[in-house]
């Protein structure tokens, strides 16, 4: 099965659908879709806010479908119990009832990259090596969004120790495309990126080095964003170094997502000299650039110099 011919058949089982920005003001009942997984990540957001949806069903709707796609895609990896992670949602519906509304995350399933420590899963880091290891602190990062009220479900796969551009490892094996899964999904940030792709989860973590956000992104038809070094801050160690070359950051169907889990990931740490003191500005705050008189460069093969397989430059 060839790119055009997968995508002409996901139509109807809403795979890679590109969604509109959704102002998360308010949200209509009657519009919301019979598959909640159906909608991006801040409409999502709006409409558990709104008691339109309970953070249950969102949860019960995310686990029935990871259990249909993820053996074709192998995207999550270390998932949790399901009747754990709904205990969880539920006491999310009971916050609400009760006035506590933690963030825009409130009730929402992620995933992280397997390169992230999360307390109650398990660090394999795609390593036989440190396989089931479980951790006893979790990164700043994660803090963040479980402040804004993630409900961590489990990892997502990335190559060993995140080394490659293609995600698989000896512990949890191959993850697809979600543009057709007998194609690589990319690396070391696949596994987020073809949950993504794939709507198996609403927004998604990652990082890059040299294109590990990036280029599963473009295999997955999600955006992965790379953002500058110290705008994420890493885990506190002072690291003057490996911070400059490998630095987290958000996945998402669409910009808004991508923009409103940025601002969640971001803040300076006094103990990490390289975190950026300036504040990201709240998601509400963009709007779509105006794209008229606009020049894009961009680069060919010079005259054959760099080739490129046959049918990218037509």
């Amino acid at each position: 099965m060839d790119r055009r011919q997968f995508l002409g058949g996901a139509t109807a089982t809403g795979l890679l659908t590109a969604l509109p920005l959704v102002k998360p003001q308010s949200v209509n009942a009657a519009e919301l879709p019979a598959d909640l997984t159906e909608l991006s990540a801040s409409a999502l957001s709006a409409a558990i806010r709104e008691r339109q949806v309970s953070c249950r069903e969102v949860m019960s709707a995310y686990l029935d479908r990871i259990e249909r796609y993820n053996p074709v895609y192998n995207a999550i990896v270390s998932l949790r119990e399901r009747d754990r992670l709904l205990e969880e949602a539920a006491t999310a519906d009971a916050e609400l009832d009760a006035g506590r509304y933690r963030g825009w995350m409130h009730g929402m399933p992620q995933a992280v990259k397997d390169l992230e420590d999360v307390i109650g899963l398990p660090s394999s880091y795609g390593s036989p090596i440190f396989a089931g290891e479980m951790p006893t602190a979790e990164g700043v990062m994660v803090q963040r969004m479980r402040a804004a009220g993630a409900i961590f479900i489990g990892k997502t796969n990335t190559p060993e120790f995140g080394m490659g551009s293609q995600s698989y490892n000896p512990v949890f094996g191959v993850t697809g495309s979600a543009c057709d899964p007998a194609l690589t999904a990319g690396g070391s940030s696949g596994g987020a990126a073809s949950g993504l792709g794939t709507h198996m989860l609403p927004v998604a973590d990652g990082s890059d080095m040299m294109g590990s956000l990036r280029n599963p992104g473009a295999y997955n038809n999600v955006i992965g964003f790379r953002p500058t070094f110290g705008r994420i801050p890493e885990n506190g160690d002072g690291d003057l170094f490996y911070q400059t070359l490998a630095v987290s950051g958000p996945m998402g169907r669409n910009t808004e997502d991508t923009a409103r889990l940025l601002q969640t990931m971001t803040g300076a740490m006094a103990n990490e000299p390289l975190s950026l003191r300036d504040e990201v500005p709240a998601a509400d705050s963009f709007a779509p650039a105006k794209l008229d008189g606009l020049r894009i460069g961009w680069l060919g093969d010079y005259d054959g110099y760099l080739p490129l397989e046959a049918g990218v430059l037509e």
